[in-house]
């Protein structure tokens, strides 16, 4: 029988819808077992900063399975190994804090909800003694081990919505409409939101595209009488032979910031192609909402199941969806690596055979 009587839960890196959804999961189960769980605030903030932890009851997640965000707030920029307090400040190394604070609240185990940065800090921490769980989470879509996130199919239907949209106005001024979705390292919402908007074009990270190839599936459409094209843009897609679009170039504790790249291959090909084009950036539009159905049954499964690895011991794993189960998968096998779009997937070759260009 466990032992476990006390579990914290953070949530860390970007939001995404489903979030809440985890949480109430995770507070939910651990509770009908006699468990008592902890929020820890603004991811592993809450392990170095006292006032940013709080008790965690069935009644305080009431209501949070639809909502998006985290009521647990996050952070991207927290990592306890090279912590800033802000930029003018030196990195410092506050794991063993961390750990201290852990022993201090008398925790038994930790759900760490996040993306590979997160995973990979709470690596780390198992790696140093504490014994936790991980549940993945990106709208990328971009964790190995897992078929899938919670927050992906949110962010594709929120994506296909805006496409849908765009269509309407592409054809009503003959245009070509960029549309220029999150995807840093890897093209899985440009895929399924391109096929599922009717794109003519999706432009990937994993994919080099050449735009005379865009340009030409243009004209091409052209000639056979439709006089408007939408264009799907990953805004880590990189042109063959070049480099991602950055509007800010990384610095100590930041990730350079990609952006822009649907502006420019607009301006490219109108010069190519003699047609208007006009570029939508969806940014953090994507995050935001609330989880579509399948992201709540998803996270909840996700939430679900961290409980029952921690009630069995199972520590250092991530849950992972396997359909038709969620399995547990060692995080070992997960940090440090990134889920991208095989060119051999089969949504690729069905792409490919509609028509759909993708600029190579």
């Amino acid at each position: 029988m466990s032992t476990t009587k006390r579990i914290a839960i953070l949530t860390g890196g970007g939001d995404a819808p489903g979030l809440n959804a985890v949480i109430r999961a995770v507070v939910k189960s651990a509770c009908n077992r006699g468990c008592e769980c902890v929020g820890l605030e603004d991811s592993f903030d809450g392990l170095i900063y006292p006032d940013r932890v709080r008790v965690l009851t069935p009644r305080d997640v009431t209501g949070i399975l639809r909502q998006g965000g985290t009521i647990l707030g996050t952070t991207n920029r927290g990592d306890p190994f090279a912590y800033t307090a802000d930029p003018a400040s030196a990195k410092q190394d506050y794991s063993a804090r961390c750990i201290e604070r852990f022993h201090e609240l008398k925790l038994d185990a930790l759900v760490a909800i996040g993306g590979d940065g997160t995973l990979a800090i709470a690596y780390e921490f198992f790696k140093r003694g504490i014994p936790l769980v991980g549940v993945p989470k990106t709208i990328d879509n971009d964790i190995v081990g897992t078929n899938s996130t919670f927050g992906f199919d949110s962010a594709v239907s929120f994506a296909t919505e805006a496409i849908d949209r765009l269509h309407v106005t592409a054809e009503a001024h003959h245009r070509v409409m960029l549309v220029e979705v999150m995807g840093r390292h890897a093209g899985w919402i440009a895929l399924h939101a391109g096929v599922a908007g009717g794109a003519d074009v999706i432009l990937i990270p994993e994919i080099p595209y050449e735009l005379e190839r865009v340009a030409g599936c243009i004209a091409e459409r052209e000639r056979r009488g439709a006089r408007f094209s939408i264009v799907v843009v990953a805004e880590g897609a990189v042109p063959s032979g070049g480099e991602v679009s950055v509007i800010e170039q990384a610095r100590e504790g930041r990730l350079a910031r990609l952006g822009g790249l649907g502006g420019q291959v607009a301006a490219r090909l109108e010069e190519l192609t003699g047609k208007e084009a006009r570029s939508v950036v969806l940014g953090h539009l994507q995050r935001g909402g609330g989880p579509t159905s399948f992201d709540r049954v998803l996270a909840t499964r996700f939430g679900g199941k961290a409980v029952d690895l921690i009630m069995a011991g199972q520590f250092g794993h991530m849950v992972a969806n396997r359909p038709p189960n969620i399995v547990s998968v060692p995080l070992e096998e997960v940090v440090g690596r990134t889920k991208q779009v095989p060119s051999d997937l089969d949504l690729v070759r069905t792409a490919r055979a509609l028509g759909i260009s993708f600029g190579d």
